[in-house]
């Protein structure tokens, strides 16, 4: 994997992570940044895992409320651009201006949520106190590991097999 795709998906699970901490069990089961009982479920560990107190669930739950109105139009933008590509790679002669087009635009909005998640995070560690930082820093860390392990093992086991001839 190249290195901006995973800084795009590390940046998209610390967003994910951080929506996990800040909502903990406040009770809010659907957000702009997952979905279903799952990600409610996984809110809630995140925050008991920092051992996040109360005011610092609603303190946290106040600076994503008020991000939600500018989060959810981007992550819907990019929802509608899947969507538009999966169109184009369907269609029954390939256009790649229009491919071309659309990509810029993805890698716009994206750039755009990047941008806004890393001033929502900064928003939210401020919240932490200096252990709960550490104890974050170490699951992000881990979490990158293990995405790159994942990322690494796929391309030397394709490598790895036979081709049949």
């Amino acid at each position: 994997m190249n290195p901006v795709r995973s800084r795009i998906l590390v940046g998209l699970l610390s967003l994910t992570l951080l929506s996990a901490i800040a909502f903990g069990q406040s009770g809010m089961r659907r957000t702009g940044f997952g979905h279903g009982d799952g990600f409610a479920s996984m809110l809630g560990r995140m925050g008991d895992y920092l051992d996040l107190t109360d005011a610092q669930r609603t303190q946290m739950k106040s600076i994503l409320s008020k991000e939600k109105s500018t989060i959810r139009p981007l992550m819907q933008q990019l929802a509608q651009g899947n969507q538009q590509m999966r169109q184009l790679e369907e269609a029954s002669t390939f256009d790649e201006g229009k491919v071309r087009t659309l990509a810029t635009q993805q890698s716009q909005t994206m750039t755009e949520l990047m941008v806004q998640k890393a001033r929502i995070k900064s928003e939210l560690v401020q919240v932490l106190t200096p252990d709960q930082k550490t104890k974050l820093t170490a699951f992000e860390a881990r979490q990158q590991a293990r995405f790159q392990r994942h990322f690494q093992q796929a391309p030397a086991a394709s490598s790895e097999t036979p081709s049949n001839q």
